[in-house]
């Protein structure tokens, strides 16, 4: 049995990733990771989910693994991208992190815009002794008029699934994880981790 470090301190998260990843890893167990934060300053979220995997490698020796999402929208020019979690706080709209500003922020700069064609996205890293691996995973939709729905978690509840009459806050955690940007790249990485880890 191997024992993975999910670097993050996102607790909502942890707890998707534990459902998402539980019967995928078998017998291997997945902890939290409980190490400093790095500085998240790469520029796609491939590099960002690096960052920090091999942040959490380096200071526990034990395989990462991490992702960096967010929600790209194309009006925005795929704003905010890589600073979903930060939107308002790096805008001056906000004081400190917080997913009611960023949704409030996001909904604003929508004002008046037809095309609300966007897409959760997510890298999903593993960083071991044997090096690195990073993939992709999109969740294409739209973005909402107002939130709706008080499940799931970020943007979840203006982000309308392609396919769906429901928000992603709306869907229940079986119907998100099924789907969702963070399900298909980890989903994906699971074939690097029986290939390396049985």
């Amino acid at each position: 049995m191997t024992t993975f470090v999910l670097a993050t301190h996102n607790a909502h998260k942890v707890v998707e990733l534990r459902r998402i990843l539980g019967d995928l890893l078998g017998p291997h167990e997945l902890i939290a990771y409980d190490g400093p934060e790095p500085i998240e300053d790469g520029d796609t979220f491939e590099a960002n989910a690096l960052i920090k995997a091999r942040a959490a490698h380096a200071h526990t020796g034990l395989p990462a693994l991490a992702d960096d999402s967010g929600i790209s929208v194309d009006a925005l020019g795929g704003a905010p991208g890589i600073h979903s979690a930060r939107y308002a706080l790096l805008s001056g709209a906000a004081e400190r992190r917080d997913d009611g500003d960023n949704l409030a922020l996001l909904l604003t700069n929508l004002e008046g815009v037809d095309d609300r064609a966007a897409q959760f996205v997510c890298a999903a890293a593993l960083v071991d002794t044997d090096g690195e691996y990073v993939v992709r995973g999109e969740w294409p939709g739209s973005v909402l008029t107002a939130a709706a729905g008080e499940g799931g978690f970020g943007y979840d509840p203006i982000f309308l699934p392609d396919g769906e009459t429901r928000s992603a806050a709306q869907l229940s955690p079986a119907e998100k994880d099924a789907a969702s940007h963070r399900a298909r790249a980890f989903i994906a990485l699971t074939t690097e981790l029986r290939r390396r880890y049985g």
